[in-house]
């Protein structure tokens, strides 16, 4: 098989299994929401923003340089693996201790640093997974961390709400987190020991592990920062505005973050082949990056589009006592199309050898969100934390598009080309979106606009008929993944 088929075959397997956590994930959220209130869900938030900042203190960088080094030579997985966990295990107690040190350092009551606690186990847990599943993506497969992607969801799906319709309250709501991560840890450890036959074990190569830290830091540096970037406002909302703000935060951007499956699916598979690539076939290279532009545009477009003309319907579901967060949540959208091109954009630049260039890029968004959190929650709350999401993406994209010219020769104009035409087809499908809202039940008008967009886009020549085919073989074909 080749890469490109792979590329497709991952995405399609890894995408149908994101969809169907993010369906789960949005369902169970919207539940929470609904029984929880404001408050109670800014609590549970804050506490998995908490510990989710310093969760990248374990990793620093370590899971992508795994899967780029696993791809470029499968031969040396295990002692690759062995180096990492040497790493990562002192780092894990460190962070443990930490998180303590912090929580109650910090003027919270006891029931917010106790799920602080709970998620702290999350945090050490999930982080092993993530390396056992880095070395089976360097093998370019995703159909066992497919699966996990589900089951996970479904765990925390059940056991979560048993907890809440039995009324046990926010500390076993959280510990169906808990039972969910050590699932999926053990599920790992079993997939990558007993089906790729690697041995699971800290080996100490001093010239490796130098190596790793080596080419690791630049990786670990982007990741401090980009999860500083991502977590760090729930966590300033809950200390400048309260937890009624982060639960309201949390309504706009649930929805944002459960959106970027799709640019998360795609540059999953994309990655290590992108990491190959660079090093065998330049011009593959360059056809790839475009296609993951554009078709990355063309579905954050009508996405961000039908959200805005439609969010004081979408926040009707999750009752009363959240109609302050629709403005929040149209700020929010509006940057889709920004943090969906930016996966493909650090991908290149990471699998091509950038990755200082990237986390520079990085420490300057991080920089500027977290000033322009300061000023702006102070003043404006949710509103000021929306539109701090908004700018801090734009700015990501100047920076990282600039890099990608003097890396690869693609075509800028093809790109721009199409994300006009998707623009025309999402504007025309918003205005009739707005016309036929007060007419049209919502859950009839939502697929409907879908359908008038591609229809649309397709008359415009914003795709063609080889590229629904391209998609249908990806998802049709039953080949194996693991193979080449």
């Amino acid at each position: 098989m080749t890469k490109i088929t792979n590329i497709a075959k991952n995405t399609s397997y890894l995408t149908l299994a994101l969809i169907m956590q993010k369906v789960i994930s949005f369902t169970y959220f919207t539940l929470l929401a609904r029984n929880l209130g404001p408050e109670d869900l800014g609590k549970y938030y804050f506490a998995i923003s908490f510990t989710t900042i310093f969760a990248i203190f374990i990793d620093l960088g370590l899971i992508n340089v795994l899967t780029r080094e696993v791809a470029k030579s499968q031969e040396r997985a295990k002692e690759l693996l062995g180096s990492v966990l040497v790493i990562k295990i002192p780092l894990a107690a460190l962070a443990l201790l930490v998180v303590g040190v912090m929580i109650n350092l910090m003027d919270y009551p006891e029931i917010t640093r106790n799920l602080v606690y709970l998620s702290s186990a999350c945090m050490v847990l999930d982080s092993f997974t993530t390396t056992f599943f880095a070395v089976i993506r360097g093998f370019h497969n995703l159909k066992f961390e497919s699966i996990a992607a589900v089951a996970f969801q479904l765990i925390i799906m059940a056991f979560g709400l048993t907890a809440l319709y039995s009324g046990q309250g926010l500390y076993w709501i959280m510990g169906a987190l808990v039972m969910a991560s050590t699932f999926n840890f053990i599920y790992s450890f079993l997939v990558l020991w007993r089906k790729m036959g690697i041995k699971i074990r800290p080996v100490y190569d001093r010239a490796l592990v130098k190596l790793i830290m080596h080419i690791a830091i630049p990786f670990g540096l982007y990741a401090v920062f980009q999860r500083v970037y991502t977590y760090l406002d729930s966590v300033l909302l809950s200390i400048m505005a309260g937890d009624k703000y982060v639960g309201l935060y949390q309504i706009a951007f649930k929805i944002i973050f459960a959106l970027q499956f799709l640019p998360l699916a795609f540059t999953a598979s994309l990655y290590p082949a992108m990491s190959s690539y660079w090093v065998n076939n330049r011009k593959q290279l360059s056809v790839s990056f475009e296609r993951a532009m554009n078709y990355l545009i063309i579905i954050s477009l009508p996405i961000t589009v039908g959200t805005i003309v439609t969010a004081n319907k979408i926040i009707l579901v999750f009752k009363s006592g959240f109609a302050e967060a629709v403005l929040p949540m149209q700020i929010i959208i509006a940057s889709l199309v920004f943090l969906f091109v930016n996966f493909p954009i650090g991908s290149l630049l990471n699998a091509c050898d950038r990755q200082k260039t990237n986390t520079i890029n990085m420490g300057i968004v991080m920089a500027f969100s977290v000033v322009l959190n300061l000023f702006l929650i102070s003043r404006f709350q949710a509103i000021g934390a929306s539109l701090t999401v908004l700018f801090s993406n734009i700015l990501m994209f100047i920076l990282g598009i600039y890099w990608v010219g003097k890396i690869i020769d693609y075509r800028k104009i093809k790109i721009i080309l199409v994300f006009l035409k998707s623009l025309i087809a999402a504007g025309l499908m918003g205005g009739l979106v707005l016309y036929f809202k007060p007419l049209v039940n919502i859950f009839i008008l939502v697929p409907s606009a879908a359908i008038l967009y591609f229809i649309l886009l397709f008359l415009l020549g914003g795709f063609k008929k080889e590229d629904i085919i391209s998609i249908y073989k990806s998802f049709a074909k039953k080949q194996d993944l693991s193979t080449e």
